[in-house]
């Protein structure tokens, strides 16, 4: 591991760039909020990055405390978040509504996983989820699989599939990425944009709802 920068600076917000300020770091971070990752996930989403570089980043990551590694299925080793890195999700949630206020420049490299989904969905979910609130979906995006849990006022997204859900919701990421950012309406996503297939009498209306309240916390961003 290349020997870490430092702004050598008291500000706390110097001491926290120094742990995840390097280009590519949050979005690793970002990915791992999606569930644990073989290195090889990680790469494929990260459209560009070197092995090498990817090692080191994550070497830093484990170092600071932020990542963890555990074996994995097979003997493949899995990356996830500690507790101090899942602290990172409200600053990576606020940085994607940032980011979205801005066009996009210049020729854009799709990820090649959608583990991205997970992290703007989870952080919103959590905020406005209620205690009446309670559904397990599947959330099938251009093909990959997100679990959403929603019960006792509390909602976890995942990049896995449902077992046994209640509902599930099929769309594609450009739907998905239109609607969150005020380029779609929900109607017109319901209608046009995704399918659902309902397995659970009524859960629907619980999705949608708590879908309505994910999509107000992107609006007051906007």
């Amino acid at each position: 591991m290349a020997k870490p920068r430092s702004y050598k600076l008291l500000c706390p917000i110097a001491r926290g760039l120094d742990r995840v300020g390097d280009r590519w770091t949050l979005l690793i971070l970002r990915d791992l909020h999606a569930g644990p990752a073989r290195f090889t996930d990680l790469q494929s989403g990260l459209s560009g990055i070197a092995a090498n570089l990817l090692t080191d980043r994550l070497a830093k990551l484990v170092a600071d405390g932020l990542v963890a590694r555990r074996d994995g299925p097979h003997g493949a080793m899995l990356y996830e978040l500690t507790d101090l890195g899942r602290r990172t999700g409200s600053l990576i949630f606020e940085l994607a509504m940032f980011g979205a206020l801005f066009p996009n420049a210049g020729e854009i490299a799709r990820p090649g996983n959608l583990r991205t989904v997970a992290v703007t969905l989870n952080a919103a979910a959590q905020r406005v989820c209620t205690g009446d609130l309670s559904v397990v979906a599947s959330l099938v995006v251009d093909g990959e699989a997100f679990e959403l849990k929603a019960s006792d006022g509390s909602a976890t997204v995942s990049y896995a599939a449902a077992t046994d859900p209640d509902v599930e919701l099929r769309t594609s990421y450009a739907s998905l990425l239109a609607l969150s950012e005020g380029e779609m309406t929900r109607q017109s996503f319901l209608n046009d944009h995704s399918t659902i297939e309902v397995n659970t009498p009524g859960k629907d209306q619980a999705l949608l709802e708590l879908m309505s309240l994910i999509l107000g916390v992107f609006q007051q961003h906007a």
